[in-house]
This record gives C-alpha cells, sequence and structure tokens, in this order.
C-alpha cells in the first residue's frame, strides 16, 4: 500500500505544480513562448524532484503509460499495475482540485485547471499521433534509464527522465497541451470540463499506445545481462 500511495502522492504535486504554472504563467503556444518554457521545465523539475523523493518506494511511475511500459515489459506484475494506475489517477484528481480551488478563489485573472486539449489548427488525428509519438520517447527513455543494465548511470535516471519530459513538451505543447501522461489529463479535464472532456479520449489512448510502442521497442533493443 505504500508503494501505491506514493503513487498518488507523486501524481498530485505533478499535476498541481506542472499545471499550476501553466496556469499562472498563462501557458499560450501561439502568444506566450517563455511561459511554454516556463511550463516545460515545470513538469521536468516535477518529475525529477518526484524521482528523488519517492523513487526508491514505487519506482515513481506517477504517469499510467510508463506503468503500462513497464508492466509489458516484464518488470511488474498485473496487480502493481493496475493499482498504480488507480492511485495515480485518484493523485492527479486531487492535484486539480487544489488547483481548481485556488484559481476558483482568485479574481478571476487566474482561471483553469490547465487541461489538455487540440491546439489551434490541429486535428483530433493530428492531436492522436503527437500524443503517440511523444509518449513512445518519453516511455522509451523511462525504460532505458532504469534499465539494470545501465549500471552506474541508474543514479541519474530520475534526471534523465526529468530532461525528457521538458524536450518532450518544448515539442508537443504547439499540438496538445502535452499530456504523454493518462492521469495527469483526466484530472483536470474533470474540473475544466468543455472540449478538454470531449477531447480527453486523445489523451487517454494516444498515451497508452505510446507506452506500448515503447516497450515493444525496448524489449527489442534491450542488451542481455550477459552484454
Amino acid at each position: 500500500m505504500k508503494k501505491y500511495l506514493a503513487e498518488m502522492v507523486g501524481t498530485m504535486v505533478l499535476t498541481l505544480m506542472g499545471c499550476g504554472v501553466a496556469v499562472s504563467l498563462g501557458c499560450d503556444p501561439t502568444g506566450n513562448i517563455p511561459a511554454v518554457v516556463g511550463t516545460a521545465l515545470a513538469f521536468g523539475l516535477s518529475v525529477v524532484a518526484m524521482a528523488y523523493a519517492i523513487g526508491g518506494i514505487s519506482g515513481c511511475h506517477i504517469n499510467p503509460a510508463i506503468t503500462l511500459g513497464v508492466f509489458l515489459s516484464g518488470r511488474m506484475n498485473a496487480k502493481d499495475c493496475a493499482m498504480y494506475m488507480i492511485f495515480q489517477v485518484i493523485g492527479a484528481i486531487i492535484g486539480a482540485a487544489l488547483l481548481y480551488l485556488l484559481t476558483s478563489t482568485s479574481d478571476g485573472a487566474i482561471v483553469g485547471t490547465g487541461a489538455n486539449d487540440l491546439q489551434l489548427g490541429v486535428t483530433a488525428i493530428g492531436g492522436l499521433l503527437a500524443e503517440i509519438i511523444f509518449t513512445c520517447v518519453f516511455v522509451l527513455v523511462v525504460l532505458g534509464a532504469t534499465s539494470k543494465t545501465n549500471g552506474a548511470t541508474n543514479n541519474f535516471a530520475g534526471l534523465a527522465i526529468g530532461l525528457a519530459l521538458v524536450l518532450v513538451h518544448l515539442v508537443c505543447i504547439r499540438y496538445t497541451g502535452t499530456s504523454v501522461n493518462p492521469a495527469r489529463s483526466i484530472g483536470p479535464a474533470i474540473f475544466q470540463g468543455g472540449t478538454a472532456l470531449t477531447n480527453l479520449w486523445i489523451f487517454i489512448v494516444g498515451p497508452f499506445i505510446g507506452g506500448a510502442c515503447a516497450a515493444c521497442i525496448w524489449k527489442l533493443i534491450e542488451p542481455s545481462d550477459k552484454e
């Protein structure tokens, strides 16, 4: 139960901090580029912080797509996979609820919960492809950075994963606001509603497909223990 609770807390922090910065800075991929950079850094730093805070307890997935990739790679059992995902979603909802509480009690200048949605000019297919591609890249980094065959570099896995998430956000924000994490999308969408809720399927299906693709790629390139 401790590792499940750790995943809940970690995902709560990721959602609150990452989405909170997006809201506070007014992240706009076409009209406020500094805020895009700030938002990307916020998500990456949140992952780094949580990796070193709860990594020793749960492995710090804080993302159902990562959990799926780890499961398909044979590193965890089905029960833990399901429980991780459930508690990650609960954590994201708590984080989004706290952010909603903050923004709803402001003077109206700060609004929203940083929910993912299709950006101007991006179709549903385009958004789905973006989520699949960039989740695949991100989860592949996670699987490689945390592999036992990586030796001493495992000590820097949290940093590598956080920086990879920054990079993914810098590219993908223009298309979908960057999810690559179903839980991070579910929580904010519940409170924001509207098209964020209508298009939520993109940010669930896309990351799961991407995570599965990453697991398949990793199985093809993963070195054996003897090498």
